[in-house]
């Protein structure tokens, strides 16, 4: 055993290059590649300027392996290169949270999803009269594709009004409920949402959503911290569940405890921001025992500008992420693997407003060469932590440690 593990998922940061991304209509996204164009002509200056600037990631590898990932040259990434680098493929067929998540921990989805269709009600009936029954419900508003901000401003007065909480579907696998803290309250949106769980687990629906927002009007409407979700527990042990029968501690920040139904979980730290993340991440490092892994998800990349297709944002949140990277390499000892990767893509200069099909970089430090690996698969992440922690091979994939 070497040190510590630390798998940190920069939600929705991909790379393009994914060779399946025609299949899911997403040919030429490129989250990285095109945040970095964007920046470069001028066209993402909104509370930032010029080009894209992620020194300590790039130092790590990060333009290379968008290279490697598409073919795609990103501008300002040049430099001398320390980090072991790559880009990683999934063979999950999703391109949502629970997938990229499950197969980064070493367990690849074995079975399809059920996604609800673009219709009006999207919902089936029996489903949406058994939670109204089983909540007390008057009924509920929404029944359709949405995003999440949107369909908030445009049905959440109706909603304080009549206590029918505002149900959406994306995309993805997922049932979203959606409801004010004050007027409706926090605890029974939990409550509400376990039990749509149960309703929906049984067909293969990967997450119910909780959604609570805050406000009077929406023009103030906004969603809170207090986002839950209920997702589907991983079909095999991930490598959570692995580093806790070796008898170490798998400890969760951010949503990763939600995303693993809590399965393989010894200690959830939350903040309301992903700056907040960034601190409860170090705090880990300098607290984590040998032999833990500390996975951690930034959400916001994804939440608040890949959905929107905000790219400035998207880019300011990089720059942000990125410039808080040296911290953390001051806070992790000699003996640890520090891994950067991502889950899917949300390309903010894509048609739409969903998650998109691509390859993600994999970018490594610590206890490693300098130089690539090359390609490889999900689950090749997953297995490279299991070396480093000395734990045997998993089912799925192999490390890419020397």
């Amino acid at each position: 055993m070497t040190g510590r593990a630390f798998l940190i998922v920069m939600d929705s940061v991909g790379c393009g290059g994914a060779p399946d991304a025609a299949d899911f209509g997403d040919e030429g996204a490129n989250t990285l590649g095109h945040i970095a164009e964007a920046c470069a002509a001028g066209q993402a200056d909104e509370g930032r300027t010029g080009p894209l600037l992620m020194p300590n990631l790039a130092g790590l590898g990060l333009g290379q392996a968008v290279e490697l990932a598409s073919g795609l040259i990103m501008p300002g990434m040049g430099g001398q290169i320390s980090g072991f680098w790559g880009a990683a493929t999934e063979i999950s067929n999703g391109k949502d949270t629970p997938s990229g998540h499950w197969e980064l921990s070493g367990v690849p989805v074995p079975f399809d999803w059920h996604y609800f269709p673009h219709e009006i009600p999207a919902f089936p009936a029996e489903i949406t009269d058994r939670l109204i029954a089983i909540g007390e419900l008057p009924g509920i508003l929404g029944n359709r594709h949405a995003s999440g901000m949107p369909i908030i401003q445009e049905l959440g007065e109706e909603h304080m009004q009549s206590g029918k909480p505002i149900c959406y579907t994306s995309v993805d696998s997922v049932f979203q409920i959606a409801a004010h803290e004050q007027t409706f309250g926090l605890e029974r949106l939990l409550k509400l949402c376990e039990q749509a769980a149960k309703l929906v687990h049984p067909m293969q629906v990967g997450r119910v959503i909780a959604r609570p927002f805050v406000g009077e009007n929406p023009g103030n409407f906004k969603r809170t911290a207090n986002r839950r979700d209920y997702a589907i527990a991983p079909p095999e042990p991930t490598i959570c569940d692995r580093v806790v029968a070796s008898g170490h501690d798998t400890i969760a920040i951010g949503k990763i405890g939600d995303i693993f139904a809590h399965q393989g979980i010894s200690e959830v730290r939350k903040a309301k921001s992903d700056m907040g993340l960034f601190d409860q991440l170090i705090a880990a490092a300098r607290d984590a025992k040998a032999g833990d892994l500390i996975f951690a998800n930034f959400v916001e990349f994804d939440s608040l500008y890949g959905h929107p297709r905000d790219v400035a944002g998207y880019a300011r949140a990089l720059e942000a992420f990125d410039a808080r990277v040296p911290e953390l390499m001051a806070a992790v000892k000699r003996d640890d693997l520090v891994i950067f990767t991502a889950d899917h893509g949300n390309d903010p200069t894509w048609r739409g407003n969903d998650h998109t099909r691509e390859r993600v970089p994999v970018l490594m430090a610590g206890a490693v060469p300098a130089g690539s690996f090359g390609h490889c698969g999900f689950a090749d992440v997953g297995e490279s932590v299991a070396r480093h922690l000395g734990l045997s091979p998993g089912a799925h994939g192999r490390s890419v440690l020397p």
